[in-house]
């Protein structure tokens, strides 16, 4: 199987080969060997089940059960039984926490980790192994799924969630990871004896061994004979739903790229993104950042690529004044700010804050100018959030409200939930309208929603956007400028929003990868680097040219795929 098809690279750890599957059958092998005391005692023997998974057990008159093989060809753990390992190490164990929070409890992974890692008191090296580990298991959970099929002898769906975490961590750790197999192989037996149970260690023992019989490259073909289509090739190799790889293609061909593209397009998805910071104009500096081995960001002014591990050790980051956020989303909150408008430019509204990354950005940018920010949010856990990313801007610069966006015209009638330069009924001059989505631009970022999502999702969130687009544009002066945002490249929820937005004749969309080449940095020749092949620009009626949307790509930009489109209000 191809390496970078599970993300990582597989040192040469040793394969146990066919002896190893005799052991995976009788579920007894010299490392790791079950307990018999929880077997029932059955004399005859014949037509018993092996608690571990796999095989008829073979015992004789007095329940002892007979070695398959003879003396002479009999083989053993390279470990001696002094030296088994009967506790889980803190990474892998903190790799399990967090999978099984996000399989258990619908945790998000990217919130739950960085909390685990320091409640597990990991150093920065186990930090990196944990992170791997648990971002690497839930990404490629599908074609880990479709192996593991191969080697258990029962519908998967009929294995405990807490066993399918153990299987799928040992999968990735043998395939795709610098991890010997025997070396994953124990520790993952070990894992699963302490935090699951003696039992169900015998199975995972037992499965992994015929996980760890072929390479990755025989996987790859047994799984690429499973596939009935060309759709379900890439959902099984690049480990996406068929629906999401089928979504995509339609969308790389909706937004003038070419279709040919999905597999990098998955690739990117698989790949482990680089942290990216923005410091709030102003007030932050990337300074300290760039002491500790960031990197200048390629795309937008003011960010930096950061890989040298726990963002909380910035007292930047601490402050708020420096923060992660995607270049992507950087992009398009200066693309906003930075349209050129006639008139007024004081009053600004973020319609759907929350988190609050955009949020402020976009106050920063206005305090700089002298312009108040509105940020709403409709739930009250996501504005104190908001609240928070807010907090190092200049008082009085902003104001966090608790609403539905669609009622923005209720809200802003009252006085007390305003900023003090705002007045009731107030009409904004810039609002950014960052809809709820299936997010399935960020999937490199969030792995577990590949998994969570579905068609359905997205039919049940278009009414919303729509609704929320006309509550902006209702609260738009003339001549002011409306930003509709995704994290989604998917045509439901872009160009399709966009035609029915249009057929209102309200508002005009506008130049605006215009607006985003302008908000990018700029190359040695003065020229955007966002010009040439990588241009987010689409053009939706080939009689209106200059009337365009723009798209992030991750295999593209390097970013998470956003969608910006800018409307003016008539």
């Amino acid at each position: 199987m191809s390496q970078s098809n599970f993300g990582g690279r597989r040192s040469g750890g040793q394969s146990v080969g066919a002896a190893g599957h005799n052991r995976a059958g009788q579920g007894r092998s010299g490392a790791n060997r079950r307990d018999d005391r929880n077997d029932s005692f059955n004399p005859a023997g014949a037509g018993r089940t092996k608690r571990g998974g796999g095989g008829e057990t073979r015992r004789n008159d007095k329940g002892r059960e007979r070695n398959r093989k003879a003396q002479f060809s009999r083989e053993f753990s390279e470990s001696a039984p002094s030296a088994r390992r009967r506790s889980s190490d803190p990474a892998r164990l903190t790799a399990y926490q967090v999978i099984n929070a996000v399989v258990m409890d619908d945790s998000y992974a990217n919130l739950v980790l960085p909390k685990t890692i320091r409640a597990n008191h990991l150093d920065h090296r186990d930090a990196g192994f944990a992170t791997e580990l648990c971002y690497g298991t839930l990404r490629h959970q599908g074609t880990y799924d479709v192996i593991l099929a191969h080697c258990v002898d029962r519908p998967l769906e009929k294995t405990g969630k807490q066993i399918m975490t153990a299987l799928r961590m040992g999968a990735h750790q043998i395939l795709s990871m610098r991890v010997p197999s025997h070396a994953a192989l124990n520790s993952t037996v070990a894992l699963a004896r302490a935090e699951i149970g003696s039992g169900p260690a015998g199975f995972i023992n037992a499965v992994l061994r015929r996980v760890s019989e072929r390479s990755p490259e025989e996987w790859q073909d047994i799984i690429q004979a499973d596939a009935k289509d060309e759709y379900t090739r890439l959902a099984l190799s690049k480990s996406h739903p068929a629906w999401v790889v089928r979504a995509f293609r339609q969308a790389l061909a909706a937004h003038g790229r070419n279709p040919e593209e999905i597999g990098a397009l998955l690739d990117a998805d698989n790949a482990a993104p680089v942290v990216n910071l923005v410091a709030l104009p102003g007030l932050g500096s990337l300074d300290e950042a760039l002491d500790k081995g960031a990197e200048e960001g390629t795309l937008v002014q003011g960010s930096a690529l950061y890989s040298s591990g726990d963002l909380g050790r910035l007292e930047s980051v601490r402050e708020g004044t420096v923060r992660a956020q995607d270049a992507g989303s950087q992009l398009v909150a200066r693309a906003l700010a930075d349209a050129p408008l006639e008139g007024t430019d004081r009053a600004w509204l973020d319609l759907c804050a929350g988190p609050g990354g955009k949020a402020a950005l976009l106050g920063a940018l206005g305090a700089d100018r002298g312009a108040q920010l509105l940020a709403n949010e409709s739930a009250k856990h996501r504005a104190k959030l908001v609240e928070s990313s807010l907090k190092p801007l200049t008082q009085g610069s902003y104001k966090v409200v608790t609403g539905d966006g669609r009622k923005i015209s209720s809200t802003v009638e009252k006085q007390s939930l305003l900023p003090s330069g705002m007045h009731p009924g107030q009409l904004f001059d810039r609002v950014m309208v960052d809809v709820p989505c299936s997010g399935l631009g960020a999937l490199r970022r969030r792995p577990e929603a590949r998994w969570r999502k579905t068609p359905r999702d997205i039919a049940e969130l278009l009414t919303l956007q729509k609704e929320l687009f006309d509550a902006a544009a209702a609260q738009t002066r003339p001549g002011g400028l409306i930003a509709y945002v995704t994290c989604s490249p998917h045509m439901a929820e872009t160009q399709n929003i966009v035609l029915d937005i249009l057929k209102s004749g309200e508002v005009e969309l506008l130049d605006s990868a215009a607006a985003l080449r302008n908000a990018a940095l700029k190359d040695s020749a003065g020229n955007s680097v966002l010009a040439g092949e990588l241009d987010p620009a689409h053009v939706l009626d080939e009689r209106h040219p200059s009337q365009t949307t723009a798209q992030l790509w991750p295999h593209i930009h390097g970013t998470d795929a956003m969608f910006f489109a800018l409307f003016q209000k008539k």
